[in-house]
């Protein structure tokens, strides 16, 4: 047995793929899938806020990736929305503050549907977090996780939506988020009777030192019979790099990421 380190890439077929939207652009993704099962869930991730570093290869999204395939038999679809860029290359368009990323999302739902992958779930990570809420109520969607959201751009009208439709909405709220606390996140999702808000200890809107904590809440909820997840493999294993890419860029946009008129910074 190997200890499942940072970086550990588990066996997984994955593939890159286009996502085309309504309005014709394309966009950069990658699919991951279990090798030798049919995936039991998919796992749609919409990536943080990409003006300050959020993409399809953030930390957290890369190590689902990387995991989740062998460890919790599910499919996990990252994407770049419009005009962001990684290492697995740059979506066309330019970022719309939320509003036609309305496309990219419902491209990448498409997607999952006319390839027929199961018990699709949109997990969205900060600015994911108001895609979600704000066009994620499609018919082919099982529910929804929220990692940090900070409801920038998800208005009272949204929550109502959800509150109104009935399917599982679950926010995993850090203690230490710089934007919405797990005792104010409760408060503001408490008009979704169904919504489970879930305030991670320790954690920080990053999630840096706790992504394997994420992992297991999101399995938890999506494929129960695999949780909590191993920490050790016995099986083959290879080692990504990540040092010139997803960790670095994304940790700058927890501190300039501009909260919404409802929300106040929260301070340490």
């Amino acid at each position: 047995m190997t200890a499942i380190r940072a970086n550990s890439i588990l066996p997984g077929k994955r593939d890159a793929i286009v996502l085309h939207t309504a309005d014709e652009l394309e966009l950069i993704g990658e699919l991951a899938v279990p090798v030798a099962n049919e995936p039991v869930a998919t796992l749609i991730c919409v990536h943080p806020l990409p003006t300050h570093g959020g993409m399809m290869d953030s930390h957290l999204f890369r190590k689902a990736a990387w995991r989740l395939p062998a460890l919790a038999d599910l499919a996990v679809l990252r994407f770049n929305t419009r005009g962001t860029s990684s290492v697995q290359g740059t979506s066309q368009g330019e970022f719309d503050n939320a509003v036609s990323e309305r496309f990219d999302l419902a491209a990448a739902i498409e997607y999952t549907e006319f390839h027929d992958l199961p018990n699709v779930w949109l997990v969205g990570w900060s600015f994911g977090t108001d895609l979600v809420l704000k066009y994620g109520l499609d018919p082919h969607v099982s529910g929804a996780i929220l990692l940090s959201p900070p409801l920038r751009y998800g208005t009272d009208a949204d929550l109502a939506a959800w509150a109104e439709d009935g399917r599982p909405l679950t926010a995993l709220v850090p203690e230490r988020d710089d934007y919405l606390r797990p005792a104010e996140a409760a408060e503001r999702f408490s008009v979704i009777p169904q919504a489970e808000v879930v305030g991670i200890d320790g954690a920080k809107h990053l999630w840096v030192g706790d992504a394997e904590r994420a992992l297991n809440e999101i399995v938890e909820r999506v494929n129960p019979a695999a949780a909590p997840l191993p920490t050790d493999w016995d099986g083959p294993m290879e080692t990504g790099d990540s040092s010139g890419y997803a960790d670095r860029t994304v940790a700058a946009f927890s501190d300039v990421e501009v909260p919404g008129p409802k929300q106040r910074k929260a301070t340490d």
